[in-house]
């Protein structure tokens, strides 16, 4: 048995990027930062910031990106995902960690637009949580 998942709640570090696949499906990715408060060794409080990177793909992607805006709080649920390809420049091979968004909800303020906006984002193939599986 082995488990893939990530969830995170943190804010957006910059608006979403959309862009189309060669077949067609919409894709957008941003940036989500979670934020770790505590003491340190010497008894000050500290803070220790961790940027995630995060893919959405088809309806759910269109919705993020008519939706998020940087600083916005966000609640992302999905599997980790290592991609690899070959640098440009030659230089080598480049690697990057991503969750690959399977339900993602909004939260903090709604948009300054007035518009409404749906609280919660699923895919299609991800099953609703019950009130015993939320993290919070």
């Amino acid at each position: 048995m082995s488990v893939n998942k990530a969830i995170i709640v943190g804010n957006l570090g910059r608006d979403p990027e959309v862009r189309h696949l060669p077949s067609g499906q919409v894709v957008a990715s941003f940036s989500v930062a979670t934020t770790e408060r505590f003491k340190g060794r010497d008894g000050q409080p500290r803070e220790a910031t961790e940027w995630h990177s995060v893919v959405v793909y088809g309806k759910q992607a269109e919705t993020c990106a008519q939706y998020l805006k940087k600083g916005r709080q966000v609640y992302v649920e999905g599997r980790l995902s290592t991609r690899q390809w070959e640098a440009k420049d030659g230089s080598g091979k480049r690697s990057r960690t991503e969750i690959v968004a399977l339900r993602v909800q909004f939260l903090g303020g709604k948009p300054s637009a007035g518009a409404e906006e749906p609280e919660e984002l699923a895919a299609e193939t991800t099953p609703p949580l019950e009130d015993e599986d939320i993290p919070f």
